[in-house]
């Protein structure tokens, strides 16, 4: 016994002097010291059976670094809280994303994300530089992403032209590979739950990256799918068995990435509504009603006419209405995806109708998934419905 706990005595000083050094690794910052109080709440992030090598800052170097959490330095804000640019003694920039109270991400989503980031490596997953958690405020600290989400881009009348049609297809095979990694590829069998275009950040060289991980659950083994009572997502990305009956598997991310792949062909909103008709459609029900018309092509955003490539389109529509299928057996996996989008010569298979094909009018207010009119989300802000199922 006595030697068992000299050995974790041991360890553990190893652990926090690597988080030191991680800290140091970041070109020209400094170390700042912890506390006993600080100390003990990166613990309580952690845990003594979650170590993980991701350093922990203290809130005085996150103030100096987004200067005080100005306006000037505020990057956007998504369901969970405002992020924040920020610039470390260096030039070193981070990204810092500042949970808000009232979002719904308590402690346990957030020790969620900073163990699972710190365990996935990739091209296109966003890197976790480090956090901090101080009283009621619970902050982590991304590679900074010049270019923002995938969302600023193509909702935008005046910059989506600056995203050509090899840009954005480029942008879903990057995509695609990133979840190929999560489902099949690392060391975790991993489920995002809230792929959405704004949880997708871009680079430098706009080269997307899968980020927020809050919500994301691990299945071990060979499992594929799981089964929750509280059921979170953003409302036009979940698919119907886990919106409805609470079933979560890879083939939900699935049927996410589908509703991307369709938003950055058309450059329209699942979630805003897509009225070209006396009954209301939602982008799947339009570009749906488009394909058995044999009309696909009119779904293209009309700014991509000039660059687009007509057989990766087509392909690309294809692909996207296999995705957003309503049974989630008839989904291809990620792998079969990747193949069909890198192939010239893959036949590709005929789509059955997509799920959520019809949409009712909502309010401004509120969104409906149910005969209970239970709120999934609202505007894009990522809450949950806690009613057992």
């Amino acid at each position: 016994m006595l030697a068992c706990s000299l050995c974790f005595v041991v360890y553990r000083r190893r652990i926090l002097a690597n988080r030191k050094e991680s800290r140091k690794s970041i070109a020209g910052n400094p170390v700042f010291y912890l506390d006993d109080s600080e100390t003990q709440a990166a613990d309580l992030v952690v845990g003594d059976d979650k170590i993980v090598d991701v350093p922990y800052f203290s809130m005085e170097s996150i103030l100096a670094a987004t200067d005080n959490f100005s306006d000037t330095n505020k990057l956007g804000s998504g369901g969970f809280g405002p992020v924040y640019k920020g610039m470390f003694p260096g030039e070193t920039e981070i990204a810092v994303k500042r949970l808000s109270s009232h979002s719904g991400q308590g402690l346990e989503e957030f020790r969620n994300e900073v163990v699972l980031i710190a365990k996935l490596q990739h091209r296109n997953l966003v890197r976790l530089l480090g956090y901090c958690i101080q009283r009621s405020e619970k902050i982590l600290l991304y590679e900074y992403m010049p270019n923002k989400s995938l969302d600023t881009f193509i909702f935008d009348q005046s910059r989506c032209i600056l995203l050509n049609w090899n840009l954005r297809f480029n942008i879903i095979l990057g995509i695609a590979r990133g979840l190929l990694y999560l489902h099949q590829d690392s060391r975790l069998r991993i489920i995002h739950r809230d792929l959405k275009t704004g949880n997708i950040l871009l680079d430098e060289e706009m080269n997307p990256k899968i980020s927020d991980f809050g919500l994301a659950r691990i299945v071990q083994g060979y499992e594929t799918e799981a089964n929750t009572q509280k059921v979170v997502g953003t409302y036009g990305y979940m698919s119907p068995e886990y919106a409805i009956e609470g079933l979560f598997s890879v083939k939900s991310d699935v049927f996410s990435f589908g509703v991307i792949i369709l938003e950055i062909v058309s450059g329209k909103r699942n979630t805003s509504g897509f009225y070209r008709s006396e009954e209301a459609l939602s982008l799947l029900g339009y570009a749906w009603r488009l394909w058995q018309e044999r009309k696909a092509l009119d779904l293209v955003d009309k700014r991509l006419l000039e660059s687009c490539n007509g057989t990766e389109v087509m392909k690309s529509i294809n692909i996207g209405l296999l995705c957003v299928q309503d049974d989630p057996s008839d989904r291809p996996t990620m792998s079969n995806v990747l193949i069909m989008l890198s192939s010239e010569t893959t036949t590709l298979p005929s789509p059955n109708q997509p799920a959520f094909v019809g949409r009712k009018r909502t309010s401004s207010t509120s969104a409906s998934l149910s005969s209970k009119a239970e709120t999934i989300s609202i505007n894009e802000m990522t809450i949950s419905a806690e009613d057992g199922r």
